[in-house]
């Protein structure tokens, strides 16, 4: 018995004017997320199922609502497409980085990251003083710092792209009947580690605002495609 198509996209979230904490995306990101839209409802195919997921962050919250809001409206989706309400996933977020014992998100400033540990007290001075982010506030490419990093303090880059990619292999499980796509809303040190891993061998930058990264499952394979780039890879063992 043949298995309904699975394509899965990791998206980055909209644009923001910094990243100096849990901001809102701005207008123009808005404006971008209402196009990125438009591009995927003329992707679908009929009787597609599309389920859209996203991470704790605001940025990120708000992008994937923008998403369904633009796909359900929009006048070419086919009638026979299924839009299910977004919802947050644990497995998606960004890295695991820790603070004496807390887990914190990947800000750019220690005073950003400083307001996450106040149950334990610790100072902008302090946390910027601290192995790997006294480095790393001040670097010209912090998220590509952590790329490179052979050990950070938590998740490395490696570890990352392995939870994505064993995620998407999970989707791959499920019993369909209808073609189905994820489109997963997160964020940049996410792409950029798995591009690293899986797709371009090595750390190309930062992506633009609402770049994906496709995954579509097919028999034994999967094919990732980024920009013009295009990678077949075995199952399971590119999840390895």
């Amino acid at each position: 018995m043949s298995v309904a198509p699975l394509v899965v996209q990791f998206v980055r979230h909209g644009r923001v004017p910094h990243h100096r904490g849990d901001v809102s995306v701005t207008e123009l990101g808005l404006q971008e997320a209402e196009e990125a839209a438009r591009r995927i409802v003329a992707s679908l195919s009929p009787e597609e199922d599309v389920i859209l997921l996203h991470t704790a962050t605001l940025r990120s919250r708000e992008t994937a609502y923008v998403l369904d809001r633009i796909m359900r409206a929009h006048p070419d989706a086919h009638p026979g497409v299924t839009f299910h309400p977004p919802r947050e996933e644990p497995a998606i977020r960004n890295p695991d980085l820790y603070i004496g014992g807390l887990r914190v998100e990947m800000v750019s400033t220690a005073e950003a990251m400083a307001e996450q540990t106040q149950s334990i007290r610790l100072g902008p001075d302090v946390v910027g003083s601290l192995p790997f982010y006294a480095d790393f506030f001040h670097h010209h490419d912090r998220v590509g710092y952590w790329v490179q990093h052979p050990d950070p303090p938590g998740e490395n880059a490696d570890a990352v792209a392995r939870r994505m990619m064993a995620f998407a292999v999970s989707l791959n499980e499920l019993g369909r009947t209808r073609p189905t796509r994820y489109v997963c809303v997160t964020h940049s040190p996410l792409l950029r580690a798995f591009l690293v891993r899986y797709v371009l061998d090595q750390d190309q930058g930062e992506p633009e605002f609402m770049e994906s990264i496709d995954l579509a499952f097919g028999g034994d394979a999967v094919t990732l495609c980024y920009r013009d780039r295009e990678v077949v890879r075995a199952l399971p063992s590119a999840a390895r």
